[in-house]
C-alpha cells in the first residue's frame, strides 16, 4: 500500500530540541499549503504528518492541522485495515485536542499507530483503546 510505504519512509523524523527546526518535519507543513518558516517543529504536527503522507499518496486529505478534523474525511470503519486513519482523543473525549495517524494493528487493549509527533517523531506507537475516537478509511471498497 502506497500510504504505508510514504509513511514508513519517514520513521525516525524528529523535532530538534532548542532553537533550530528540522527541516524534514517543516517540509510536511509547507507541503499541504502552510509556511513552515513561521511555524516551530514543535508545533503539532501530527495532522499536518497525515495530510503530507494522504498528499503523497494521492488520497482525501484535510489540509487542517487540527487532527479532529480528520472525522470529516473519508468513512467511518468499524473494522480497520492497515493504512486507515486512526483519530484519538487528548485530554478528555470532549475536547478539541486530539491525535492522528495511520492504523497500523490492534490488540484487546491497543491500538498501534503509525504517525507523526509521537515522542516528537514519526513512530509506530501504542494508545490505549479507550481513546478511540473513529477509524477512518479513505478509499472505498
Amino acid at each position: 500500500m502506497k500510504l504505508i510505504e510514504i509513511a514508513l519512509s519517514q520513521i525516525g523524523i524528529k523535532e530538534i530540541v532548542g532553537r533550530q527546526d528540522n527541516p524534514e518535519v517543516l517540509k510536511y507543513f509547507n507541503e499541504i499549503g502552510y509556511d513552515g518558516s513561521k511555524l516551530k517543529d514543535e508545533t503539532a504536527w501530527c495532522s499536518a504528518f497525515a495530510n503530507w503522507v494522504c498528499k503523497k499518496a494521492g488520497l482525501p486529505y484535510t489540509c487542517k492541522l487540527n487532527a479532529r478534523s480528520w472525522l470529516k474525511v473519508g468513512c467511518k470503519t468499524d473494522t480497520p485495515r492497515i493504512g486507515d486513519i486512526v483519530v484519538l482523543w487528548r485530554e478528555k473525549p470532549d475536547s478539541w485536542k486530539g491525535h492522528v495517524g495511520f492504523f497500523i494493528r490492534e490488540d484487546v487493549d491497543y491500538i498501534y499507530v503509525l504517525g507523526g509527533n509521537q515522542s516528537n517523531q514519526v513512530k509506530i506507537s501504542a494508545y490505549s483503546k479507550y481513546k478511540l475516537l473513529e477509524y477512518r478509511r479513505l478509499v472505498k471498497d
